[in-house]
């Protein structure tokens, strides 16, 4: 093993014990192993997902039903850039990467050996190993983080700064999201929650020309943002007949394309009242609870095409280089950087989003 520092036995870490119940506590660093990274956290995002967790609503997941959302104790956080503080045998050859250099791991560890992981569709890994959710793989509120070696590691530019590096997670989640749309010219987009990951979204979906591009949302603050990151419209279902506006918008049909990024019931039904006949319907959100919807609408009425959206595979270069490039910027989305210590006032923002978007932690 190659090491630039010597590291620590101990770090401060964000714990989660179970809801409601996270803790900073000292924490063991652990070094890398063979093929494996060892990073200094430089900022460790809040996402919609660590506020389940937090809530402690159920986990569902194919046939599984926990009653917790992650298995405890447990590191928090799964939003991150860090820079390369330690090496282990080989790491450096399989990933590139040197010592000082900035680096962010995808939030997925992959098995390598299920059905999916060898046919490439690693996303959706049986084993389904995320940061920040298991107690054999320590997430990114803490001083340090180790990936494993069977991580997916990206080198990130120098250039891009921490708050930038840390938004590549959820960028590369929005953009894929928007692959699955399959925006043509001449569509007209409507993009249902302007959180991070809608924001995302606005900005993606705005490199494909849509003929208009529809952003929703409860916020004002979250609507002025999404103007910024290439919306044509932006509209509040609080004060506005959404579905009305958007059929006035389209000769009646409705819109080609809804992605649904809210993570509210209404906000589906809603998206399945307003899209035309054969359109394109994408669900990304992380629900807390189950959503109950008239499916005729879905096949009898309308054959829609309703496809679901699950992390970022194969978009992380894609975020970094439209970041890079300035293609995409992200300035409207981080609003808050906290230090570590203050991690409950930093889930509490991200809970109430009264002038918070993306809220980050500082370790």
């Amino acid at each position: 093993m190659t090491t630039a520092i010597t590291l620590p036995k101990t770090m401060p870490a964000v714990v989660c014990h179970g809801p409601r119940d996270y803790r900073l506590e000292e924490w063991p660093v652990k070094p890398p192993g063979a093929g494996e990274v060892t990073v200094e956290i430089l900022r460790a995002g809040v996402c919609a997902s660590d506020l389940k967790c937090w809530r402690g609503a159920p986990l569902f997941w194919g046939d599984e039903h926990r009653a917790g959302y992650a298995e405890t104790p447990c590191i928090a956080g799964h939003e991150f850039v860090g820079r390369v503080v330690a090496l282990g045998e080989g790491a450096g050859e399989k990933t590139g990467l040197e010592i000082g250099d900035l680096a962010i791991s995808e939030q997925i560890v992959p098995c390598w050996e299920c059905r999916f992981c060898r046919r490439g569709q690693y996303w959706m890994c049986q084993v389904h190993d995320i940061y920040g959710f298991k107690k054999y793989l320590p997430g990114a509120m803490a001083k340090y983080m180790t990936f494993p070696a069977r991580s997916i590691v990206h080198k990130v530019p120098s250039d891009l700064s921490p708050e930038f590096g840390a938004v590549i997670e959820p960028l590369a989640c929005s953009l894929h999201a928007v692959q699955r749309a399959k925006i043509e010219l001449g569509d007209v987009v409507v993009v249902s929650g302007c959180g991070t990951l809608g924001l995302g979204m606005v900005a993606a979906a705005r490199l494909y020309n849509p003929a208009r591009l529809v952003a929703l949302d409860l916020k004002p603050h979250r609507l002025a943002a999404a103007m910024r990151m290439g919306a044509d419209t932006a509209l509040n279902p609080a004060e506005v007949d959404v579905i009305g506006a958007v059929r006035n918008m389209t000769d009646g049909y409705g819109c080609d394309v809804y992605i649904e990024a809210a993570g509210h019931p209404k906000s589906v039904e809603q998206g399945l009242h307003m899209i035309r006949r054969l359109g394109r319907f994408v669900e990304f959100s992380v629900m807390g609870e189950p959503v109950t919807v008239d499916w005729t609408i879905i096949g009898d009425t309308k054959e829609l095409d309703v496809l679901g959206s699950h992390l970022g595979p194969y978009c992380y270069p894609i975020a970094i280089e439209l970041m890079r490039t300035g293609k995409i910027d992200p300035t409207p989305i981080v609003t808050h950087s906290l230090p570590i210590d203050q991690y409950e006032r930093a889930l509490e923002m991200m809970l109430t989003g009264e002038d918070s978007i993306k809220v980050q932690l500082e370790p």
